[in-house]
């Protein structure tokens, strides 16, 4: 197994970032600056995983043994060596063991398989479902936002589809944490529509307008911020 494992540098996180997601990390501990600056020389990404137990600052962190890997989007750095890091997620890893010789942690870390989805008249039902609840809330997130979009494009994999709307709902991390680690498209969406029904009866949403005016097409897993 060992020859398999790659070297991944950690860092752990008081939140779950699902694959597709951008989001905006704020580095000014000088361990996490000095990781960003391996990652940049040796053009490579790092992990970002829940803590488990610990501290998000200070100190140390056991993470959970799932996460996700993010490539480096943009760098911006100040002038008191603080960094605003954009990162995307890619693909999600199981740690197999853990390197603590570093001021920050490395992982040695395999890929976690997604299980190929069986054409099945419930799983197309399912992804039909999702599909279309995502895109009532999309609508209607768009319009109170007085964001005007041409169209919205949702990705045609249901398993990408999945990891946009996991990263959309309104739950608790540990909870969030469960559907990054469900290697099931089917399993993981039969959790979430409910609890994306939930969040749309929450926001009141009822018929909306299709969204028109203003910008093109947008990307919706390119969008979608972490939480």
């Amino acid at each position: 197994m060992a020859d398999r494992l790659e070297e991944l540098p950690l860092f752990p996180l008081n939140t779950v970032v699902f694959p597709y997601a951008h989001m905006q990390v704020h580095v000014f501990e000088s361990r996490y600056r000095e990781m960003i600056r391996h990652c940049l020389q040796h053009d490579q990404g790092f992990g970002i995983c829940l803590i488990r137990q610990g501290e998000e600052v200070g100190g140390s962190a056991e993470p959970y043994m799932v996460g996700t890997a993010v490539r480096i989007v943009k760098v911006q750095t100040h002038d008191d060596g603080k960094m605003d890091v954009e990162v995307q997620g890619q693909r999600r890893f199981r740690i197999r063991k853990l390197d603590e010789s570093k001021p920050y942690l490395v992982g040695h870390v395999e890929p976690l398989v997604e299980m190929e989805i069986e054409e099945t008249s419930r799983a197309v039902n399912l992804v039909d479902e999702i599909r279309d609840s995502l895109m009532r809330y999309l609508q209607f997130f768009f319009q109170q936002s007085d964001v005007r979009v041409a169209s919205i494009r949702l990705p045609d994999d249901a398993t990408a589809l999945s990891f946009v709307v996991a990263n959309l709902l309104q739950c608790e991390n540990r909870q969030k944490q469960h559907l990054l680690e469900t290697t099931s498209t089917v399993e993981r969406m039969e959790e979430m529509l409910p609890l994306l029904e939930e969040q749309i009866e929450i926001e009141g949403i009822d018929d909306v307008r299709p969204v028109v005016e203003k910008v093109s097409t947008l990307e919706a897993q390119d969008w979608i911020g972490s939480n």
